[in-house]
């Protein structure tokens, strides 16, 4: 039997929150000094929050983020493989837009999960392989906005538990639960992407981390959140890791100095183990969005969120 250290090496990434439309000049512009970060990654994996076609009339008024096909060629370009569209946002310009951006992004080979034409579609993971390890990682929202996927409709992988879409729904988070230990069975690593939680707070709900302690019994060996655009604690919960909110990677939002800011998450997994776990800090330019890595002072104030 191989020990662990003839074990294939495989580094995936995750980021934060993107949203590469509305007040982001040039989204290849905005991922470019990230970009030969994210593509020297085995596995890139992001939270995309607009549509990639307007095929419909706006939800949410100004705050409806929609874009066409033209995005995809920047993603493609900037390395990521995998990407969740389980948010508040998918569904911004109604069912058509929502399943035509699923299409586009499984055509340009990005591998599209957390939403879909019907709750199936909808909570099948994304399974990537490489070196012989398969990933395979699963998002859920539960923010609302974004129409819950049914049996017959299409929508975003859905929970509903506070602080946005009331008390927990028990049997929503057991379908998860069932989603991820059927997705162990299949996958040596599973990722889960929870879009949850308060806005503009460094704090966690508590719900939160009830939730991740029953993902991580499930089988879970990494949940990285989203939603509240400042970032969140990184806490082990049986030894597995759960950063509440790696905070924003592109998005327009410059009313405050939290929203410009987040970490890059860099994983080494050595065959199904968990090798290494770094965060990344940086700082999004104030004109263009574009994320760029810090360090000294800057950096460890922002690690300095991170902590528990």
């Amino acid at each position: 039997m191989p020990t662990l250290a003839a074990e294939p090496r495989v580094r995936l990434t995750v980021v934060g929150d993107l949203m590469l439309t509305r007040g982001v000049p040039d989204a290849a512009a905005a991922l470019a000094p990230m970009q030969a970060r994210l593509a020297g990654a085995d596995i890139t994996v992001g939270n995309l929050e607009s549509t990639l076609s307007k095929a419909g009339s706006p939800t949410q008024g100004g705050d409806s983020f929609g874009a066409g096909p033209e995005l995809l060629r920047p993603l493609r370009e900037a390395g990521f493989d995998a990407i969740s569209l389980a948010n508040n946002h998918t569904g911004d310009f109604g069912d058509r837009a929502l399943t035509e951006t699923v299409e586009a992004l499984s055509g340009a080979g990005i591998v599209p999960f957390g939403a879909g034409r019907d709750l199936d579609a909808a909570a099948r993971p994304a399974v990537v392989e490489r070196a012989g390890i398969t990933f395979a990682f699963l998002g859920f929202n539960a923010i609302g906005e974004t129409p819950r996927a049914t049996r017959s409709d299409p929508g975003a992988f859905s929970v509903r538990m506070p602080p946005r879409t009331g008390p927990l729904v028990d049997a929503d988070l057991r379908r998860v639960e069932r989603e991820v230990r059927a997705a162990e069975k299949v996958a040596d690593v599973v990722v889960v992407l929870p879009h949850w939680g308060t806005q503009y707070t460094h704090r966690p709900e508590a719900i939160q981390r009830h939730v991740a302690r029953r993902l991580v019994v499930a089988g879970a060996d990494l949940v990285a959140g989203g939603h509240p655009h400042w970032v969140q604690p990184l806490e082990r919960v049986g030894g597995v890791p759960v950063i509440h909110s790696l905070g924003n990677f592109v998005f327009d939002m410059d009313f405050m100095s939290q929203t410009m800011e987040g970490v890059v998450l860099e994983a080494t997994f050595r065959g199904a183990t968990l090798e290494d776990l770094n965060l990344v800090p940086y700082r999004m330019d104030p004109e263009t969005f574009a994320p760029r890595v810090v360090g000294g002072r800057e950096a460890a104030r922002i690690l300095g969120q991170a902590r528990p």
